[in-house]
């Protein structure tokens, strides 16, 4: 074996060096501004450690904050940092698992005293002197049995449980001081890389999500390299805090959740049903220009129909409990395809027929756990933006670049500019997750990645995150806050047709298989309103919200003026609402603008006389007095024309 290896970096240049060189000796070469910025090095698309042996040869790039793999590291390393100070200031503590997150990181631990306020505190001080310390992160590899031991030692159950069910017989385990974890890694090279924390709340998290085990707590936090990054974080989570739907949901009488009906089941207040239909009728409109046939199915079905389609299988553990009817059991609807399966079956249908594109706003439902409920964004009965083609082979790319537009127009129309978008694949490691088979797998992933190329859409590739029945597009929009939600969503589906015996005639008179197109834009309804609330922080465009003008009459002597506007208003189809209550009229706009209403007409005695309005816009202030039947013209065009204002 040679005692050298080849290093090829990203700019296609190589070098040969000692078998067994670390990437940071190869960073000292490339200057100290790259070794300072660098947290991890990618080898042969591994993430390793920068003090890791490089035993072959491969292709090596560094990693550093700008990129999502450096940030995890960071984040990682943090987690890891606080468990250490947790430790210290708790030596009972026991630790699950402390995974970076989108945006920072988590710890759930088994600890006997409350987290408060005050213990946030002191654990925040600790973590900065571990970090003062400076100490090295060092991984060390064992045997199962070694590390079994080790964690006997500590009596640390939770990481005994994670060893018994761990498929590796070369565990590693990462060493700070005298604290010890178990983990896979990597780190930064050393605590003292860490350099700006803040620890952002405690919440409960059941132990590997399952409520038969215990509560633990969880504590998350976040850092960054530099304190500006840090304070526009924290600024713009005051922000997203003055946006939470769930305080506006309340606020402006959109939606209501009580236990007395449910966690998880939300309940649409009239200002909120006319938001969503609003939403839902923007939806129907431009399915039908595109050739969508409305369906309704009920929102349960026999439990069977769920085990041919292999949703029971995959969902029964997230599902509700079945219903026994006299001999026979039926589930909470998990999905819409099934149903829209028997619908394409209730007839024969001829290659002629294709492309049948079926569209419905289906109510499904999941058993969510409770403590991983949040207002709109997570519940247990949720409506999805369904729809299923049954297409020829010839017919599908097209099919599936006028879903990509569709998705597009959604995301123009709402304002959302900033999207990217996942093209999501299965784990070839793990085939059994999936139905179907190796050449029906590779046919849709061509399929998916064609039609992304012939839209000429930015993408990047997720392996494992396809549906069980096939790979997906999704799309991941960008909020007013830069925070990253994903949305639609466009799936190609061999598996199912062959499941359910889905067929047509085609023009060879022999029957053939017709090609699924799963697709919902919005997604989930309720997830989708929630993005929206936030993303406005509850000031809709005209077009969209609830109520689109309010009438303000200075003195009770302006009334029948003014019953006369609301009557011309809604004449146009615009909602408005007269404030009748003889309130000064300083209190009747202060109250609009907190319902955050788009239009305030306001109702005098010169405007009476003049078939006027004093109007005021919200944002734009008072605008003054002008023709009634002018500001009315003026709202219908925002109303048309869904202008964002």
């Amino acid at each position: 074996m040679s005692e050298l290896i080849r290093i090829e970096f990203p700019d296609g240049k190589s070098k040969e060096y000692p078998r067994g060189i670390r990437p940071q000796d190869i960073l000292k070469e490339l200057g100290r501004s790259l070794a300072e910025k660098t947290f991890a090095a990618k080898f042969n698309d591994k993430v390793v450690d920068l003090d890791r042996p490089l035993q072959s040869d491969g292709n090596i790039r560094f990693l550093t904050w700008d990129d999502a793999e450096g940030k995890e590291v960071y984040w990682h390393s943090t987690s890891h940092i606080m468990a250490h100070a947790i430790k210290e200031l708790y030596p009972e503590a026991q630790f699950g698992v402390g995974p970076p997150i989108e945006d920072g990181f988590y710890y759930d631990i088994d600890v006997n005293t409350p987290i408060t306020a005050e213990e946030v505190a002191k654990i925040e001080a600790k973590m900065k002197a571990v970090i003062a310390a400076d100490q090295p992160f060092r991984r060390e590899e064992m045997s199962k049995e070694e590390a079994i031991q080790l964690f006997q030692q500590r009596a640390d159950k939770y990481k005994l449980e994670l060893l018994n069910d761990l498929a590796d017989n070369r565990p590693s385990v990462y060493h700070e001081g005298a604290f010890v974890d178990l983990c896979r890694g990597p780190h930064l090279p050393s605590t003292g890389r860490v350099k700006n924390i803040k620890l952002l709340s405690v919440a409960s998290a059941y132990w590997r999500g399952s409520e038969k085990n215990k509560m633990l707590q969880r504590i998350y936090g976040i850092s960054f390299p530099k304190k500006e990054m840090l304070d526009e974080y924290l600024k713009r989570l005051e922000e997203a805090k003055k946006r939470d739907h769930r305080r506006l949901g309340q606020e402006l009488e959109l939606f209501l959740i009580t236990p007395k009906v449910g966690g998880g089941l939300p309940m649409w207040l009239p200002k909120g049903t006319i938001l969503r239909e609003t939403l839902e009728k923007f939806m129907r409109e431009e399915q039908r220009k595109r050739g969508y046939l409305p369906v309704v199915t009920p929102h349960i079905g026999n439990l069977n129909l769920y085990k041919t389609s292999g949703h029971y299988e995959h969902y029964k553990d997230s599902g509700f409990s079945t219903i026994k009817v006299e001999d026979e059991e039926y589930m909470l609807k998990p999905m819409n395809c099934p149903h829209h399966f028997q619908i394409y079956l209730a007839k024969p249908h001829s290659y002629r027929d294709l492309p049948i594109r079926l569209a419905e706003f289906g109510t499904v439902y999941r058993y969510e756990q409770s403590g991983e409920l949040t207002g709109l964004t997570r519940v247990r009965g949720f409506t999805q933006d369904d729809a299923h083609m049954f297409v020829r082979q010839d017919q599908l790319k097209d099919e599936l670049c006028d879903v990509i537009d569709l998705i597009q127009v959604v995301f123009r129309t709402l304002g959302f500019s900033d999207f990217t978008t996942r093209l999501s694949f299965r784990d070839p490691q793990n085939k059994n997750k999936y139905g179907g088979n190796d050449a029906q797998w590779e046919q849709a992933e061509r399929d998916i990645k064609e039609a992304a190329d012939a839209c000429a859409l930015k993408y990047f590739i997720g392996i494992g995150e396809a549906a069980f029945y096939g790979p997906k597009i999704d799309f991941m929009i960008r909020d007013v806050l830069g925070r990253t939600w994903q949305l639609g969503t466009v799936q190609v589906d061999y598996v199912m047709p062959e499941r359910f015996n889905l067929e047509y005639t085609g023009n060879d008179n022999q029957k053939h298989r017709p090609v699924v197109i799963h697709r919902a834009p919005f997604g989930s309804l309720e997830r989708f309103i929630a993005i929206l609330i936030e993303h406005f922080a509850g000031a809709f465009p005209t077009w969209l919200a609830p109520v689109q003008a309010a009438i303000l009459p200075i003195t009770d002597a302006q009334l029948d003026y003014a019953n006369k506007v609301k009557e011309l208003l809604a004449a146009q189809e615009i909602r408005c609402v007269l404030d009748e209550r003889n309130e000064k009229i300083g209190h009747k706009i202060r109250e609009a603008e907190l319902q955050k209403i788009p239009y305030m007409l306001v109702v005098g005695a010169k405007e009476a006389e003049n078939t006027a309005v004093a109007v005021r816009k919200r944002r734009a202030g008072d605008l003054g007095s002008m023709p009634l039947e002018a500001v009315v013209q003026k709202i219908v065009e925002d109303i048309q024309s869904k202008s964002l204002e």
